[in-house]
């Protein structure tokens, strides 16, 4: 039960933003949850020959405790190489995250694969390393057994089934409000 019930909390932040340093580039990371396990980040990476942007889509499942992921993903990219011009390619990313207990900081270290067209290399192997300081975290969900929130008021809760309204009790009595 415990397993399936961190599979939801695979990330514990909506927003980050930060730092990404790779061999050859560094530049800024701004990862964006859209979905329970999954989402869109961004890369504006700068190298000695080259500037790119780069969009993933990646999928996070939790390992070993709370806040320790694993993710992958894929997406695209478009860059401007210093000698020859605008390129553009696909990606893949592999990684490891952990937010840091009590701090807003997620630090992450991945290999990313590229494939090029229209650049002096058709493939490169990036490794890189993210540390993200979170802007939005997750809001907790509380789950409440016996039904004492708002929403469960309505709904009537797990155990409080909705009590339907009594209608109002009609007299036999053609004068005044007699008994049944």
């Amino acid at each position: 039960m415990m397993a399936g019930s961190n599979l939801v909390q695979a990330q514990k932040y909506r927003t980050a933003l930060g730092v990404r340093i790779a061999k050859e580039s560094v530049g800024l990371t701004v990862q964006q949850k859209i979905l329970p396990k999954s989402t869109l980040e961004g890369l504006g990476m700068i190298g000695s020959r080259e500037a790119s942007g780069t969009l993933l889509f990646e999928q996070h499942f939790p390992i070993i405790f709370k806040g320790f992921n694993y993710y992958i993903g894929a997406g695209a990219h478009v860059g401007n190489l210093k000698d020859s011009g605008v390129f553009y390619g696909g990606d893949a990313i592999l990684g490891l995250e952990m937010k840091l207990p009590i701090f807003r900081i997620v630090i992450s270290g991945d290999i990313k694969p590229a494939f090029h067209a229209n650049h002096e290399d058709w493939f490169e192997l990036q490794r890189g390393f993210s540390v993200r300081y979170i802007l939005v975290k997750e809001k907790k969900k509380k789950f409440r057994l016996f039904g004492n929130s708002d929403e469960d008021e309505k709904s009537g809760g797990i155990f409080n089934r909705k009590k339907k309204k009594e209608e109002p009790k009609r007299s036999f009595w053609l004068f005044g409000d007699g008994e049944e």
